[in-house]
């Protein structure tokens, strides 16, 4: 059997060429990726956390193609930091799901964030033509490596930042309006409640998820005290085009987490019977229907109902 080293030697070596130009260019090589605290494989293993809905340690290490190994050492480090959770799978408690924690969260946003800064640095220096080229460059690249692979629909939960109010107040008053016919007093609502929450805001009682795509804000959700046992969820929001991902379950189950370590024992919410989508995220997150009383508000007549459940 021919040896495809010699025959293929110039494709090979043109590959090879390449592959050192670009873990070079993205700072593959060195022990801190992009001036982050963590190397590129760290920094992958986070994103995939960040990105995933409760993956486990094997199926990081599979999909990353990855010494199941190195990856279970990563995960250690990550523990110790208090930046990764692992926790029993609902179905079998052999399995562990990862989440990052709090701190993991804050940690991982502004590598993140960096990360995204550096890409469109790059980006922007070309033409929009060359950046036109190479993006598609990319792409024939990934289908003729992987065809199989499926386009990735990633997003990011963090936490609030300056700015976000604006986004979600606004995104609450278009997708309302357009889907459910409401008028201008709900977005002065929710521009009340966004204030409310920045006033009063305190760490270790409130907390605010953003579900960002490609650097869009397209989903939140706000948790508040109601009494010193009660947490509030509020305007929980998925934006219509990026329904189908989890979004919402998860900012569901980031804020559940949260109001337990922050002490509570009970949630609450607002919602109305229109909202059949929000109906079934809470009934599936095990919330209990108690409480209903006709409503006109915001310009329509809707039935307002009070959801609870022990935490």
């Amino acid at each position: 059997m021919a040896d495809p080293a010699a025959t293929l030697a110039p494709e090979v070596a043109a590959f090879r060429r390449f592959s050192r130009f670009y873990t070079s260019y993205i700072g593959a090589l060195g022990p801190d990726h992009q001036g982050s605290a963590v190397s590129l494989t760290e920094m992958r293993v986070l994103y995939e956390i960040a990105h995933r809905e409760g993956p486990t340690a094997k199926e990081i290490s599979a999909d990353m193609r990855v010494d199941p190994g190195y990856v279970s050492r990563l995960l250690k480090g990550f523990r110790a930091k208090g930046w990764v959770a692992a926790v029993p799978d609902a179905t079998d408690g052999r399995v562990r799901r990862l989440s990052l924690t709090e701190a993991g969260r804050a940690a991982f946003t502004p590598m993140y964030d960096r990360a995204n800064v550096v890409a469109a640095e790059a980006l922007e220096a070309l033409a929009p033509e060359d950046r036109r080229r190479l993006l598609s460059a990319m792409g024939t690249i990934q289908a003729i490596i992987d065809p199989t692979a499926a386009p990735a629909e990633p997003y990011l939960l963090r936490p609030h930042r300056p700015g976000d109010m604006g986004e979600v107040i606004a995104a609450h008053g278009r997708l309302y309006a357009a889907e459910y016919g409401f008028d201008m007093s709900f977005e002065a609502l929710v521009a009340r409640i966004a204030a409310d929450f920045i006033d009063n805001f305190d760490p270790a009682r409130h907390c605010c998820w953003i579900a960002e795509r490609d650097g869009v804000v397209v989903g939140s959700v706000f948790i508040v005290d109601a009494d010193e046992t009660t947490a509030k969820l509020r305007m929980l929001f998925v934006d219509g085009r990026a329904r189908g991902l989890g979004i919402g379950k998860r900012l569901t189950e980031e804020a559940m987490r949260f109001a337990r370590s922050a002490g509570y024992s009970r949630m609450t919410l607002w919602t109305n019977d229109i909202l059949t989508a929000a109906r079934e995220i809470y009934r599936k997150a095990g919330f209990d229907h108690v409480a209903s009383e006709p409503l006109n508000a915001f310009g329509v007549s809707m039935v307002a109902e009070t959801w609870e459940r022990d935490l």
